[in-house]
């Protein structure tokens, strides 16, 4: 069976990505998709996408509202824009998207079927199949708008799609993997994410079995409109006991709140990123460190990422500290440091570039920056989460800071 990863509160969130964001993040997908399949091959690519904890906190990275049901659009969005120039190179294909252009998906697995030789046809009808099952199959309060399709060319394949309940202003994200599917119907997702709203009608679960083949067992021998009959009848009568709840799957919340808050980071694996730039910056990225308006902030944001890149499935409880790297497009926790976001990008680019020739250094530091600050949490201090918000946002116009509110003036002068 796929394995369950957990769930998670997504609050619905209204406003657009701004040009200026889209297309750094489109940039940075791509060349964090690129470093993850140098290192670990697409099929850990696949895995990670079909992670709850992981994807929330690679939305919050690229500069996202770390908290919102946002990010599943803008990441599946960069995701598509830049790994299709890269889909030869890599094998890997996104369809779908949000909309008009989820119901695309099954063309779009046919025509690129075609091109590189897979069973198109099957994997669109696993399409309709995915989207049908967390539809109707899980009978939650949330009506799919976005389905997202990940494919590589040998056509292993991961979902990711996303429902909205307008009544309660949250959305579920389902994720679906097909490593070790056995069946679309019994068990098939990786995780769900959303707040419990309640008893549900969930057909896939595996104890559900027998319901499944008593709907159609009914289905053949009654006809539908026996069943109406029947079903209006059964409403007059006293409702039956409540059936035991299901088991609970590890749980990330996502809060109102648009602030990021002490409670939403886990404070000892922020100072061991902090110290881990300090003390490995100067070591590994002496060449960087000499170049014009570079300096140990561009070197935090990329130990971020390279947890990103390297962080196993623990490390991503806490997709706020990630919102640390690039801060977010709302001003939370911080505005966007535009040059630091650029250097990241600059830098993580050159060295997929470079390793791709095969010199793997660049990008090996990234790997040394990661390991050490698995090291130095354990001991390392530094500022609370309030005292580092301030010292960012003092800083932010020189970093060139940008939210959708515009570009952040200078700080007054006292």
């Amino acid at each position: 069976m796929a394995k369950r990863a957990g769930s998670a509160d997504l609050p619905l969130h209204s406003g657009h990505v701004p040009k200026w964001l889209a297309d750094r993040m489109t940039r940075l997908g791509g060349v964090v998709s690129e470093a993850i399949v140098h290192h670990y091959g697409r099929d850990e690519l696949l895995r990670r996408l079909a992670h709850p904890f992981w994807f929330q906190s690679f939305g919050a990275v690229m500069g996202m509202d770390w908290h919102s049901s946002g990010i599943t659009t803008s990441v599946i969005g960069a995701l598509k824009r830049g790994l299709t120039p890269l889909s030869k190179e890599l094998g890997i294909h996104v369809c779908g998207g949000r909309g008009k252009h989820s119901r695309q998906t099954p063309h779009e697995l046919v025509a690129i079927g075609e091109r590189v030789g897979f069973d198109g046809a099957t994997l669109a009808n696993a399409s309709r199949l995915v989207a049908k099952v967390d539809s109707a199959a899980i009978q939650d309060g949330f009506d799919l708008y976005l389905h997202g399709f990940i494919v590589t060319d040998d056509g292993k394949w991961a979902v990711v799609q996303q429902g909205m309940n307008d009544a309660s202003r949250l959305a579920r994200r389902y994720h679906w993997l097909s490593e070790d599917l056995r069946s679309f119907v019994e068990e098939p997702h990786t995780a769900i994410d959303g707040k419990g709203q309640g008893t549900i009608v969930n057909l896939t679960d595996r104890r559900a079995a027998a319901s499944r083949k008593a709907q159609i067992d009914l289905l053949s021998s009654l006809g539908p409109d026996t069943i109406a009959r029947k079903f209006l009848a059964l409403e007059e009568r006293e409702t039956a006991p409540a059936a035991s709840p299901q088991p609970l799957l590890p749980h990330l919340v996502m809060p109102e709140h648009h602030d990021v808050r002490p409670k939403d980071v886990v404070l000892r694996r922020l100072h061991g990123t902090l110290a881990a730039a300090a003390d490995r910056g100067p070591t590994d990225f002496p060449d960087l460190l000499m170049t014009p308006g570079v300096g140990p902030r561009t070197v935090e944001a990329l130990a971020m990422v390279a947890e990103v890149v390297h962080g196993t499935p623990c490390r991503f409880s806490d997709p706020a500290r990630f919102s640390f790297a690039h801060g977010g497009k709302d001003r939370h926790p911080y505005p966007v440091p535009v040059r630091v976001y650029d250097e990241t990008i600059r830098v993580l680019k050159s060295a997929v570039q470079k390793a791709k020739l095969g010199q793997q250094e660049e990008l090996f530091a990234l790997k040394r920056l990661d390991d050490q600050a698995r090291q130095l949490e354990r001991r390392a201090s530094g500022p609370d989460v309030e005292d580092h918000i301030r010292q960012e946002r003092a800083k932010s116009h020189a970093y060139v800071g940008r939210s959708i509110f515009g570009d952040e003036p200078p700080p007054e002068k006292v």
